[in-house]
């Protein structure tokens, strides 16, 4: 038995950046953002401090965890600490 699925594309756009979308996302992205915080190296706190969450719309809702600090992409590549957080 096979099945034809037709999305409604417009629909599927209303869903994917609806509010409650954008809720669960940012749930998640404020996890993964105090995970990073607690596992961060801690020199002057700047870093660590930085790590937030930023909302954003492409084709979609999306959340952001990012750090500001002028020196996170050089931590980043040293530590991993961002894309460790996400892991859980």
């Amino acid at each position: 038995m096979s099945f034809d699925v037709k999305l409604n594309s417009r629909g599927m756009q209303e869903v994917l950046t609806s509010q409650g979308v954008r809720r669960v996302l940012r749930q998640e992205a404020q996890e993964v953002a105090a995970r990073a915080r607690a596992t961060a190296p801690v020199a002057s706190g700047e870093y660590r401090d930085s790590i937030t969450v930023v909302d954003a719309t492409t084709d979609r809702a999306v959340a952001r965890v990012i750090a500001t600090d002028p020196k996170s992409h050089v931590i980043e590549a040293r530590t991993g600490n961002l894309a460790r957080a996400l892991g859980g």
